[in-house]
């Protein structure tokens, strides 16, 4: 039976969590993006038409972070089947370039190519 693992397991919500950018308080952490939003998994449920300052620390090279602030409107919440969490969606508002660099680069690290091969 194989037993070693190969590939490093990255913890997502360590990497990805999401902060109130004001307070720098801990918000939750995403769940999915796009370039037009978001879903945060949170531990309270999140106001429904409310905008939000959100801030991203996305660890960098030798262990810096890059801090992205965005602002995003919350469109919808509801209870998550992990007990005692809320599913909330967003709709991005305003945000740096810096943010569809971080959904680019979730989408191709998550994402399945088939393996070129040679003819």
């Amino acid at each position: 039976m194989f037993t070693d693992r190969r590939i490093e397991r990255h913890q997502l919500p360590y990497f990805l969590r999401v902060f109130n950018s004001i307070t720098d308080k801990p918000v939750g952490f995403i769940g999915n993006a796009s370039d037009d939003g978001l879903m945060l998994i949170c531990p309270l449920p999140m106001m429904v038409g409310a905008a939000f300052d959100l801030r991203l620390k996305i660890p960098a090279s030798e262990g810096v972070l890059q801090v992205i602030d965005l602002r995003a409107c919350c469109l919808w919440c509801h209870e998550d089947a992990t007990p005692h969490h809320y599913d909330a969606g967003f709709e991005v508002q305003r945000a740096p370039p810096e943010y569809g660099q971080l959904v680019s680069a979730l989408h191709q690290y998550f994402s399945f190519y088939p393996v070129p091969t040679s003819a």
